[in-house]
């Protein structure tokens, strides 16, 4: 018999006698869950209108901050390029890449201005002789408007023009206000942008060094992959706005309209806000083409707006842009629609790309790879050597970290590795 089995073994506890509530609970299941996922709703609603309103309230930083990111993205590959082939170090390959675009985008505003130029006086004569004939129409059309009837109408809008002076002194101040905020946002963008080229990698491993050491890596492989969706987002939306701006300014040169350059240009950066920019701009481009040409040319290049939308909307978004951010067409136009309704403008220029790094960082973290080629092994170290301030937190938070296991360890009367079991009293077990 063994010897716990004898007669002075000590007898199991007997576990007490619970009866099970059988009353129905006074809230059926369904109720307590749905309360359950509405305040927690309620809780997240709550965390991103707070988020928001801050967004809201820092759009001045904020904003050039994300003009920034999107500048990087474009520019990483050119900064690459300059120090692998021209053997450039990586501050100079910044700076060369930086001057180049700002050339770039001041050539094509100089070639747009010098256009608008030649052609604002043609387009403002014929604009006026569009509003004779309109007047004149009023007058002798169905509606036989008097001379006598349009006169007074005129008076009336001089009379609300001189009225309203006030306000528009307010819209001027307005406007001095805004363009001051666009010049900051400007410097502001270009700065971070020469940052973020020469030290964009060290301050992403500086923010994931802040976070718990557990969550480091999956973090850091779910901004890696949120980064290469954002470059190819990028790099896709220049492909379609080149393509929309190269057929619709080709439409508008064939016609001979006066303003074909300026409204390349400007279909070109319109087609940044995916569906909704192009449209505008093509339809801007119809109106031009109806104030100077009349309705035969305004038919054609409606034909040839329409055309280049059917291109993108049939062949570049499903198969370019579909496969840079894996959204669908409903998600990007309801992206963009909410983007525009919260932010104006700048809410459906930043509305498509957030949602693509979104929906690429929450599939990874939820165990759907999108990138699995990426792997772990090429990437930034997570605790940067060359950053001091994050070594020496690091630094204090192991020699603490150790400390608080040697003291647990000398109070059990183990060591860290090898912890003492329970029931024993010393270093060794009887």
């Amino acid at each position: 018999m063994p010897a716990d089995e004898g007669p002075d073994a000590a007898e199991p506890p007997v576990a007490p006698l619970v009866l099970e509530d059988r009353r129905p609970h006074p809230v059926p299941p369904s109720v307590q869950a749905a309360a359950s996922w509405s305040w927690r709703l309620l809780v997240i609603a709550a965390a991103v209108a707070v988020g928001l309103w801050l967004l809201a309230v820092l759009k001045v930083i904020v904003v050039p901050v994300a003009v920034a990111v999107l500048l990087t993205v474009l520019l990483s590959p050119l900064v690459s390029f300059l120090q692998r082939r021209v053997r450039l170090r990586r501050g100079a390959a910044a700076g060369v890449a930086l001057i180049l675009l700002l050339g770039v985008v001041a050539g094509l505003l100089t070639l747009a201005g010098r256009s608008i130029v030649r052609g604002i006086t043609e387009l403002w004569s014929q604009a006026r002789e569009g509003v004779d004939t309109l007047l004149r129409w009023l007058s002798e059309g169905p509606l036989q408007l008097g001379t006598t009837d349009l006169e007074g109408y005129v008076d009336q809008l001089q009379e609300a023009a001189a009225g309203s002076g006030g306000q528009i002194a307010t819209g001027a101040l307005s406007v001095t206000l805004t363009v001051g905020h666009v010049l900051a946002g400007t410097l502001i963008a270009l700065f971070c942008t020469l940052f973020f080229l020469i030290d964009g990698r060290r301050i992403w491993a500086w923010v994931v060094g802040l976070l718990p050491r557990g969550s480091r890596e999956r973090v850091h492989q779910a901004g890696r992959r949120g980064w290469v969706t954002l470059g190819a987002y990028t790099r896709t939306q220049i492909l379609v706005a080149g393509v929309d701006a190269l057929g619709i300014g080709l439409g508008a040169f064939a016609l001979q309209l006066p303003l074909a350059v300026p409204l390349a240009v400007l279909v070109f950066f319109g087609s940044f806000i995916p569906y909704v920019g192009a449209i505008a701009t093509g339809t801007i481009a119809v109106l031009v083409a109806l104030v100077t040409q009349g309705w035969v040319s305004a038919l054609i290049m409606l034909v040839v707006v329409l055309g280049v939308q059917q291109l993108e909307g049939h062949v570049l978004q499903p198969f370019l842009m579909g496969h840079a951010v894996s959204l669908h067409p409903v998600a990007v136009l309801l992206v963009v629609a909410s983007g525009s309704f919260a932010a104006g403008i700048v809410g459906a220029l930043f509305a498509v790309p957030v949602a693509a790094v979104l929906n690429t960082v929450m599939l990874y973290l939820h165990g759907h790879d999108k990138f699995p080629q990426l792997g772990t092994g090429d990437h930034v170290p997570i605790r940067p050597r060359e950053h001091p301030v994050l070594d020496r937190v690091l630094a204090a938070a192991a020699e603490a970290e150790s400390a608080a296991l040697a003291e647990r360890a000398a109070r059990n009367g183990g060591t860290p590795a090898d912890p003492p079991t329970a029931g024993t009293t010393g270093p060794s077990a009887p």
